[in-house]
């Protein structure tokens, strides 16, 4: 069996992103007619014809969108393999990292990270971005260097990850608030009225699937989209935030914090990238560098109400 001819691999991957014979061409600096034969070349092997007359354009056939991320993947792997690693001078080194994470991150572990980079690589940006999903589309596409978060279902296949810490929630109200001083029952704090984050399309919580197999359910009177705003309103009311302790450490100073009096799991919060940085020495010491500052936080416990 004669070995295939894996430059059609590059072909096929333009072709399926431009959609167009004549925009894959311009991008590839081949002709019109030579690119047109590549295709019949692509539609021989694989026996699909990928892509078919729609009106004035062309749209994928089911064959073609089941190749498009695979092959998008391969030549990504093929491109990072055949790189040259360059000696990194972080002295010279000017870039921008966009960076995807949760509220509280920037805050939190903000400040030793700038300290890091002027002190090693002063040339260096930092661009926080919102997390709105947990959809991996902007680490596929470019437009993120970097994300930290929990590793679910909605993580791309494809996506690296690195762990950073690990997390669990606690209590947060203003100062004096009854709930934080002596012992906290069950029953106590969800009686008590909570403001509760969520995203639109979240179901239950780990803090509400903690309290269900005790029949219990939280007195939620307001539901927000982040922790930054769930704490600002705890810390001018008499509710109540449920947030990871790590994570907000930066947006709870002045508030009263306690241990929740239901056993709460732990998450891992990771740091993921697209498998084509991999190689990117930049990249590669930025990722090391986060690594190091997340991993160099520590907070005592705080003490569990009896």
């Amino acid at each position: 069996m004669s070995r295939p001819d894996l430059n059609l691999l590059v072909t096929l991957d333009v072709l399926l992103t431009e959609g167009s014979v004549a925009a894959a061409a311009r991008r590839l600096r081949l002709s019109p007619s030579a690119m047109s034969r590549a295709l019949a070349r692509l539609r021989e092997v694989t026996g699909d014809p990928l892509l078919v007359r729609a009106g004035r354009g062309l749209v994928p056939t089911p064959r073609a969108m089941e190749l498009r991320d695979r092959v998008a993947h391969l030549v990504e792997d093929a491109e990072a393999a055949l790189r040259p690693v360059r000696s990194l001078d972080l002295s010279r080194l000017q870039r921008t990292f966009a960076i995807r994470a949760s509220e509280g991150f920037a805050e939190t572990f903000g400040p030793m990270l700038l300290g890091r980079l002027e002190r090693e690589a002063p040339g260096v940006r930092l661009h926080f971005m919102a997390k709105a999903d947990r959809q991996s589309t902007l680490l596929r596409d470019g437009s993120v260097d970097l994300e930290t978060g929990v590793i679910g279902s909605a993580t791309g296949p494809e996506v690296r990850a690195l762990a950073l810490f690990r997390d669990h929630f606690i209590g947060a109200a203003r100062s004096g608030h009854p709930l934080a001083v002596g012992a906290i029952t069950p029953g106590d704090y969800a009686a008590a009225g909570h403001v509760r984050v969520a995203r639109p399309d979240q179901g239950t919580g780990p803090v509400d699937a903690a309290l269900e197999p005790l029949g219990l359910h939280r007195n939620v009177r307001v539901t927000v989209g982040g922790f930054a705003a769930a704490l600002a309103l705890a810390r001018t009311s008499d509710l109540i935030a449920s947030v990871p302790e790590r994570h907000t450490a930066g947006l709870r100073e002045g508030m009263a914090c306690f241990a929740l009096p239901v056993p709460m799991p732990e998450v891992t919060i990771s740091l993921m990238w697209h498998p084509r940085m991999d190689a990117d020495p930049g990249h590669r010491w930025m990722r090391e560098t986060m690594r190091a500052v997340c991993g160099a936080h520590r907070y005592p416990p705080l003490p569990i109400p009896r």
